[in-house]
């Protein structure tokens, strides 16, 4: 597999994670709780964190909020956790970050839109303000754009200006420049500010997949700004996780994005940390980073009439993600792992035998037995009712041998 060249970012501290330069791709999330519930946010903060987010974001949309925000760093550092905390803000962060100075020192990061950081001619005293906060604080900012609340001022003068052309551009490609526009010329007036360039990473995110590669493509192509990718409103279920995957992994081949996210609806009282995982998942299928011992298998055809290899696979994945918090600091890079779970004869002992521990299950009138592969070779053969907590033994044996750091 051909190595992707990241694209040369410079690099930001947020909290002390690095975003950008040579550093690796930071997956992170954002809260859906009520802020000024400060139990209920850091919990879910702790179930995002656990599930990978390595950074979490958080609504700070009134002064309930922003008065919260305290408690809730203190509630997650008391429990362990020292996820880098980044405060949203839209409309009234100014006035937020100014009158609840604790909220604005706790924060790992600002996220700022130029869209709605203020109307009219107060619209730059605004941004200043939230600006020289995070000088003070000596916190970084997220410049994020969105194409649902494009500063209409700027839109609305690139529309003026194209319509005056020989031959004017398309109304799409207007917008695309506009957003382009916001994020560059809001950091270059936030540098003005004396916000050092090594503070500031950029956003620009649209719904739709072609609009934001462009997009992005064209932020990469104009400035060194670290760039924080996503899809924004990607929606529910395969539709989310698809439109997600197909613009990330676009950009993230392309050596583009230095923080990821992946904004999955989810289902009612559904589990937030699956945008984590899915996430992990695209890094981890384009080779860019390893979280957890990825499973092959088979789809299943006319020959694997039994379910048992589609129960066993998904035991497995279960298994493997619940034991990476011990094995993560156990095991060195057993996360690299290759586990195959294959349901018939035909690909069941190859792809075993490219896997580092694999089974092929008897599929539908073959011999009822299961043959182990360990590094390509036959280890064993498990027969009976008891195949896959034999499995499982087997597997975490050869974790403990294989990747014991002792």
């Amino acid at each position: 597999m051909a190595k992707i060249n990241r694209r040369n970012s410079v690099a930001v501290d947020v909290g002390g994670i690095r975003v950008g330069g040579c550093n690796a791709v930071v997956v992170q999330s954002m809260t859906n709780t009520d802020t000024a519930d400060a139990v209920s946010t850091a919990r879910q903060i702790m179930d995002l964190a656990r599930a990978g987010s390595e950074l979490v974001r958080i609504t700070v949309n009134n002064k309930e909020a922003a008065a919260a925000v305290p408690e809730i760093i203190s509630r997650i550092r008391d429990a362990g956790f020292n996820t880098p905390i980044i405060g949203d803000f839209h409309y009234n962060g100014h006035i937020l970050l100014t009158e609840y100075p604790e909220c604005a020192r706790g924060l790992a990061k600002y996220r700022i839109n130029p869209g709605n950081v203020g109307a009219g001619r107060h619209h730059d005293d605004n941004f200043k303000r939230m600006i020289d906060v995070a000088i003070e604080n000596d916190k970084p900012v997220r410049i994020g754009v969105n194409w649902g609340s494009l500063d209409q001022s700027l839109l609305a003068k690139l529309m003026d200006e194209n319509a005056g052309l020989s031959e004017p551009a398309e109304a799409q490609d207007v917008m695309k420049e506009a957003i382009v526009r916001s994020a560059i010329e809001s950091a270059q007036l936030a540098e003005s500010y004396g916000m050092p360039r090594d503070h500031i990473i950029l956003s620009a995110k649209s719904s739709n997949v072609q609009d934001l590669v462009d997009v992005y493509m064209e932020l990469a192509r104009r400035g060194d700004y670290a760039l924080h990718l996503g899809p924004t409103e990607a929606g529910m279920g395969a539709k989310g996780i698809v439109a997600s995957a197909a613009a990330l992994s676009i950009l993230l081949q392309e050596g583009i994005g230095d923080t990821i996210r992946v904004s999955l609806t989810p289902a009612p009282n559904g589990d937030r940390s699956e945008e984590v995982i899915v996430a992990q998942q695209i890094l981890q299928s384009l080779g860019i980073r390893s979280f957890v011992p990825q499973v092959t298998a088979c789809p299943g055809c006319g020959r694997t009439t039994s379910t048992l290899f589609q129960e066993m696979a998904d035991d497995i994945g279960k298994y493997l993600r619940a034991q990476m918090p011990v094995w993560r600091e156990k095991y060195n890079g057993v996360e690299d792992m290759k586990v195959a779970v294959m349901g018939c004869v035909v690909n069941g002992p190859g792809e075993s035998k490219h896997a580092n521990i694999g089974i092929s299950l008897p599929g539908t009138g073959e011999d009822p037995k299961a043959p182990v592969f360990i590094d390509g070779k036959l280890k064993t053969t498990l027969k009976g009712a008891s195949i896959v907590p034999d499995f499982i033994e087997i597997l975490s044996q050869y974790v403990d041998n294989r990747y014991s750091q002792s």
